[in-house]
């Protein structure tokens, strides 16, 4: 009902924006595109047996050009990225037989997972370094040592690492062609809920670029929960460490009286 709505009311917005005219004696002045997004939902429950899932997120622009529009000179890309927390990665190396950890590299505040979809290849839409510059794309997240002291020859190597876990993983994702126009203004993107995405506040973000240059952005926050019995013991782990711990013993107290019950020779 509420996704219904928002479109609704996206389509009212545009002739507003369409119907603007200029009359005699007005001063000019260049009008800025806009860009809204929205969700059917701002919060989703998944349980044990969730196995992964696509979330679609409308959006619409405002005070576009038509004729840039026509030529398809307008792109979106729209981003699911994850809670944000540091993240380690260890490199094993083979010692007498044995292998073992022996240099690591931690990333401060790092996303959790990290799903992108874009009307086109992103290195169609923008250059590298403007892609740097905004930190969009899996290759240009900001990936900062914690502490990190040497002459950065092997950060680059850390850095693939990560993203190579990341994304085997299925942590990390991308679309390029995720984003779909569904009308001259309005547009569709898909975007992949990994089958282990992370509890907590996510942010959806759309960004608009016209001609390959960064127009705005938009962004709203969208929470993820875990329900049923395994989350809930989880939580209790969390917020009750005292009392899980003890009803954990009391657990184990109770199952091996019981198997020495059932197991036991008169």
């Amino acid at each position: 009902m509420r996704l219904a709505v928002f479109v609704i009311a996206l389509f009212c917005l545009l002739p507003a924006s369409a119907g603007a005219q200029w009359l005699p004696g007005q001063a000019t002045e260049a009008v800025r595109e806009g860009l809204e997004i929205g969700t059917s939902t701002s919060e989703i429950a998944i349980t044990s047996d969730f196995h992964g899932a696509d979330l679609t997120i409308f959006g619409a622009l405002s005070n576009t050009d038509q004729l840039l529009l026509a030529v398809g000179q307008y792109d979106v890309v729209v981003v699911l990225e994850g809670p944000r927390e540091d993240a380690t990665v260890r490199k094993k190396e083979r010692v007498f037989g044995i292998w073992v950890n022996t240099r690591s590299m931690t990333f401060e505040a790092v996303p959790h997972s990290y799903s992108m979809s874009s009307s086109r290849m992103i290195d169609d839409i923008v250059t590298p370094l403007d892609l740097t510059d905004q930190g969009i794309g899996i290759d240009h997240i900001p990936l900062t040592p914690v502490g990190f002291v040497g002459d950065g020859s092997n950060l680059g190597e850390f850095r693939d690492a990560f993203r190579r876990l990341q994304q085997g993983g299925g942590l990390y994702d991308r679309n390029p062609s995720g984003v779909r126009f569904v009308s001259s203004n309005l547009f569709k993107a898909s975007l992949r809920l990994p089958a282990n995405i992370p509890n907590g506040v996510h942010s959806v973000r759309a960004y608009l670029f016209k001609s390959g240059l960064f127009v705005t952005e938009k962004s709203l926050p969208l929470r993820v929960i875990k329900t049923g019995i395994e989350q809930t013991i989880t939580d209790a782990a969390h917020d009750q460490p005292i009392l899980y711990g003890c009803a954990a013993v009391l657990l184990a107290v109770i199952t091996g009286w019981g198997a020495s019950l059932i197991f036991r020779k008169d």
